[in-house]
C-alpha cells in the first residue's frame, strides 16, 4: 500500500482548520490569526450598492436641448451616465486631467467662439491623453493625418504637431466652426467631429431629417453627444455622482516658459542638458517631439516648452 505524502496530510489538517460549519448550516470562512470573517447568509447590498441614477431634466450640450422625452435619446442618456459614473478609476482620473488641462484648452475655444462644452469633447475623444485609435487618429483632439494638415498642422515622423495641445485645439476649433457653418447648430457639428462632416451630411439627406437625434447612426456616433452630455453633467456634479476628493488629489498645469527655435537641434537630450532639465523632462512637455532630434530644414520657427 501506498503511503500518502506527508505535504498531502499537512495540507488537509489545516483546511479543516479554516472552515467550520455554523449549527444554522451557513458556512463562514475564518483565517487563522485574523479576526476578519466573511459571512455568507449576508446580502452584498448590506455593504456595496450600485444605485439607478435619476435622469436630469433640462440636460443640454452648447445651449442645445437634449430631447429626453424621445425614449431612445432617454436610453442612450442613461446608460452614458451609469458607465461613466461606475467606471470610478475612470472617473476620478477625468476630473484630476480636467483640472491640469482644461485651463489650456478654455481659453483656445473662448477665443474662436467655440462653446465651452467642447471640452468635453476632447475629453471623451483621448481622456485628456496623447492616445493613439486604431485607425491612426492621435493626440488629445485625435486628428487623423489628413484632416492635421488641412489645419496646417505639420504631421511626418520627425514632428507631429497633433501631439502639440495648443495648435491641436486650434485646428479642433476651425474643423468645429467649418461644420457648424454647414449644419448651422452645434450638435451636428460636434457629431460630424466622429462621422465626418460628409458622413453627417450624406445621413441627413438619405434619412430626411435635420437634427442629429432623430438620425439613425452606428453605436458610435449614436453614443457620441449623449456621452459628452453624460461626462458633462458628472463634471459639473461629483458629489452628486459619487465622487469624493480634495482639491490637492487633482493634476496641476504644471508653468513653462518658451524656447524660440529655428534651427536644427542634431540631439535632443544635449539641449535639454542645457535647459537644465533631462531627454524625459523636455519630450513630456514637448511631444510632438518625436525622434532625438529636430530636423528642421525649413527653418521653420518652433516653441520648446522649458518647465520652470
Amino acid at each position: 500500500m501506498n503511503k500518502a505524502p506527508r505535504f498531502v496530510v499537512l495540507t488537509s489538517i489545516i483546511i479543516v482548520g479554516l472552515f467550520f460549519i455554523n449549527a444554522d448550516n451557513s458556512t463562514k470562512i475564518t483565517y487563522k490569526n485574523s479576526s476578519t470573517s466573511i459571512d455568507s447568509t449576508k446580502n452584498t447590498s448590506d455593504s456595496y450598492q450600485i444605485k439607478a441614477l435619476k435622469i436630469p431634466e433640462n440636460l443640454n450640450f452648447a445651449g442645445e436641448r437634449v430631447p429626453l422625452e424621445k425614449i431612445d435619446i432617454k436610453e442612450r442618456i442613461d446608460r452614458e451616465l451609469l458607465v461613466n459614473t461606475y467606471w470610478q478609476s475612470n472617473g476620478l482620473l477625468f476630473f484630476k486631467r480636467a483640472n491640469k488641462y482644461f485651463p489650456i484648452i478654455e481659453p483656445i475655444l473662448k477665443e474662436y467662439n467655440i462653446p465651452d462644452d467642447f471640452k468635453y469633447l476632447a475629453l471623451i475623444e483621448s481622456g485628456l491623453q496623447n492616445v493613439t485609435s486604431s485607425a491612426g487618429a492621435k493626440g488629445f483632439w485625435q486628428l487623423m493625418p489628413a484632416t492635421a494638415r488641412e489645419y496646417n498642422l505639420e504631421v511626418n515622423s520627425n514632428v507631429d504637431e497633433r501631439y502639440n495641445l495648443e495648435k491641436s485645439t486650434v485646428a479642433a476649433c476651425q474643423y468645429l466652426l467649418e461644420a457648424k457653418e454647414k449644419f448651422g447648430n452645434w450638435t451636428l457639428a460636434a457629431a460630424s467631429y466622429n462621422a465626418g462632416k460628409n458622413g453627417i451630411f450624406r445621413r441627413i439627406k438619405s434619412q430626411q431629417v435635420d437634427n442629429y437625434y432623430d438620425l439613425l447612426l452606428v453605436d458610435e456616433t449614436a453614443r457620441y453627444l449623449p456621452r459628452i452630455v453624460a461626462v458633462k453633467e458628472i463634471l459639473n456634479n461629483p458629489y452628486k455622482y459619487g465622487f469624493i476628493f480634495e482639491k490637492e488629489d487633482l493634476y496641476n498645469e504644471i508653468k513653462t516658459r518658451s524656447i524660440k527655435i529655428d534651427t536644427v537641434i542634431t540631439d535632443l537630450a544635449s539641449f535639454a542638458k542645457n535647459q537644465d532639465i533631462n531627454y524625459k523632462i523636455l519630450k513630456i512637455h514637448n511631444p510632438w517631439l518625436r525622434e532625438n532630434k529636430l530636423n528642421n530644414k525649413s527653418k521653420k520657427l518652433y516653441e520648446i516648452k522649458i518647465p520652470i
